[in-house]
């Protein structure tokens, strides 16, 4: 019963159902298509909330570096990347990656989970 917390900034996309996917890095015990995910924001705090339970329908192998990204081990076409950057909740690909380089040390080897 994996449980996702979110920034705030990606609640209303959560919520509308315009962000149905996240990407994280890897856990001890990966995402698993089927699994039930538990998302939040504030987790840890007094004003912790659900914002849904969703049944996990894809958990991919992402890799994220400066120029270039991967799922599966493919990388992905310009397309393909602008069309996974705003399903993950971005208006562009340089704030995407903008937020990936200040989360995370890039390249980012993670998994990219789907509900």
């Amino acid at each position: 019963m994996p449980s996702l917390n979110f920034k705030q900034r990606f609640v209303i996309p959560i919520e509308s159902g315009r962000k149905r996917q996240t990407i994280r890095k890897m856990r001890k015990r990966p995402f698993r298509t089927d699994d039930t995910l538990y998302l939040f924001t504030g987790m840890r705090t007094a004003k912790c909330r659900r914002l849904g339970t969703h049944r996990c329908v894809g958990a991919h192998h992402i890799t994220i570096t400066h120029d270039r990204i991967e799922v599966d081990g493919r990388i992905l076409t310009p397309a393909e990347t602008i069309e996974l950057v705003q399903a993950d909740g971005f208006a562009s690909s340089e704030e995407f990656l903008d937020f990936f380089r200040r989360k995370h040390d890039l390249p980012l080897v993670g998994q990219l989970i789907r509900w």
